[in-house]
């Protein structure tokens, strides 16, 4: 563990790997789910407009997060995007200790860090699968942010080793932004209530494809909850938002993000496989989420010439804990992976 010292880009997100090239580059480098949002989904946003005149009314989407997770109302609140979250906890709450565990998501740590707080990281490490130790993390930590499954190494942590961080005066922040693309959300903790100073955050932004309308929610302990919302805007979340939040809780949308889960698996597994052929790749095997973790000899000069043939790939080293050899790809459809893996191949020929 060690405080921030490193020129890490915190700010850096996959989007700037497409924001100028999109429509020349086939996107690994952004973790949305390809068709979406569905023509049903879109449906339900674009009947929301004619209700524009009206403030923002939240409770029937609270409603519907709160019933998907068997839980009170008291314990939800709805976010502009989990980003909006991160900001929320790092500025509503007295932290005296924050530690972040690392390589995952950079944007709590930068929430933190521009709320002038001391962030403390752990480096989990390659040779241990980047898995958690919950002994590595001190007693002093008074927020604890990890992301189940993590992003970018695609680890997915057992519940109980999470749980394990959770004690008494601590706030224990799990970022679940990728649970729904998990088969049977296995691991999460978004229902429990059992779990002192836990607090659960979600993103509808990555299965559904809406990104840009931006919205997610948080649960956590009811007084957790208060204060959050005591430092958000008056209606911070857009009425298209809100009715899309709605909508992906019906259970006919659980059931198309439990199958997208399902085919996610599948076609990852033929990504896996195919990469595993390449001497110069080496794979974090243990991925459960819709990306995967590689690091590629002369990785930083694998990605540019990737990006000649066609293909956006996310670089790795603005993550703290891994370096320029590392690339995040997307999941996608056979045969778009397909077509990656011969450029991938053309590409380490490149390099030499």
């Amino acid at each position: 563990m060690h405080t921030h010292t490193d020129g890490h880009d915190l700010r850096h997100h996959g989007d700037a790997e497409v924001r100028d090239a999109a429509s020349a580059l086939t996107d690994l480098a952004v973790n949305v789910r390809t068709g979406t949002p569905p023509p049903w989904l879109r449906e339900r946003i674009a009947g929301s407009l004619t209700g524009l005149a009206a403030y923002p009314d939240g409770r029937a989407a609270r409603a519907a997060v709160a019933a998907r997770h068997g839980l009170p109302v008291e314990r939800v609140l709805l976010t502009a995007g989990a980003a909006e979250a991160f900001v929320l906890l790092a500025r509503a709450l007295m932290l005296r200790h924050p530690l972040v565990v690392h390589p995952q998501f950079t944007e709590p740590e930068a929430a933190l860090r521009d709320a002038g707080h001391r962030v403390a990281r752990l480096l989990l490490r390659e040779e241990d699968g980047f898995r958690l130790d919950p002994a590595a993390v001190p007693d002093a930590a008074d927020l604890v942010m990890v992301g189940n499954p993590t992003n970018p190494t695609s680890v997915l942590h057992p519940a109980a080793a999470v749980e394990r961080l959770a004690r008494p005066g601590r706030l224990l922040v799990v970022d679940e932004a990728f649970m729904d693309a998990v088969p049977d959300e296995s691991e999460s903790l978004a229902d429990r209530t059992d779990v002192p100073g836990l607090v659960v955050l979600r993103s509808l932004t990555k299965t559904w494809g809406l990104a840009g309308l931006r919205i997610g929610y948080v649960l956590a302990e009811p007084g957790t909850i208060a204060a959050l919302e005591r430092a958000q805007p008056l209606w911070p979340v857009s009425t298209p938002a809100l009715a899309a939040a709605q909508a992906c809780m019906d259970p006919a949308a659980l059931k198309e993000a439990a199958q997208a889960a399902a085919l996610i698996a599948v076609e990852r597994a033929h990504l896996l496989a195919g990469l595993a052929e390449f001497d110069e790749v080496r794979v974090v095997e243990a991925a459960e989420a819709p990306f995967v973790l590689v690091h590629v000899r002369r990785g930083a000069e694998v990605r540019e010439q990737l990006r000649r043939l066609g293909f956006a790939a996310r670089r790795g080293d603005t993550f703290p804990g891994l370096g320029p050899g590392w690339l995040r790809l997307a999941v996608r459809d056979r045969t778009t992976t397909n077509r990656f893996l011969q450029a991938l191949d053309q590409a380490l020929t490149m390099v030499g």
